[in-house]
């Protein structure tokens, strides 16, 4: 067992934890935070994205004891104007990827001012200044919705960017 102190949503938590628990389970499991969502605990669907101080990481790959000391933050420590948007764009059906495409959008918006360069380009190369349509599906590509919302996803990103 390891003795971990993870600071979460502002609060810090310590736990005695075996040291392959990911960060999901720990967050799920040991702090009742079930907003993160496990979907296919592979990296594949993003459904377990949350936010290391403020970069997108998938919470089901990573190792609690490796994010000792460093700011994560979950769904249920948001409150970011994604959530409104994601609301009256229709960005979501069933909502289970929800959690993790808001805060998969929020890092995602930091990387986009921070200059984070994309694979998206003009047929010059540059890279757009502005977030466009594909900009965004690109930047949100580790993000799966089975419902298929993608449209009010890239909507309410669009709206809170622009």
């Amino acid at each position: 067992m390891a003795d971990t102190t993870l600071r979460v949503n502002g609060t810090t938590h310590r736990l005695d934890l075996e040291p392959r628990v990911s960060l999901l389970d720990a967050l799920r499991e040991h702090l009742g935070l079930t907003g993160t969502k496990k979907g296919c605990d592979q990296g594949a669907c993003g459904a377990c994205t949350v936010l290391a101080d403020g970069e997108r990481i998938n919470s089901c790959l990573a190792l609690a004891v490796q994010y000792e000391g460093r700011e994560i933050t979950t769904i249920e420590g948001v409150d970011d104007p994604l959530q409104a948007a994601f609301a009256r764009n229709d960005g979501f059906q069933c909502g289970y990827c929800t959690s993790g495409q808001i805060c998969s959008a929020i890092g995602m918006l930091a990387e986009h001012k921070e200059g984070a360069p994309s694979a998206v380009t003009d047929p010059e190369g540059e890279t757009p200044a502005e977030l466009t349509e594909e900009e965004i599906r690109e930047r949100m590509s580790g993000n799966l919705c089975r419902c298929g919302a993608y449209n009010g996803i890239v909507e309410a990103i669009k709206e809170v960017a622009g």
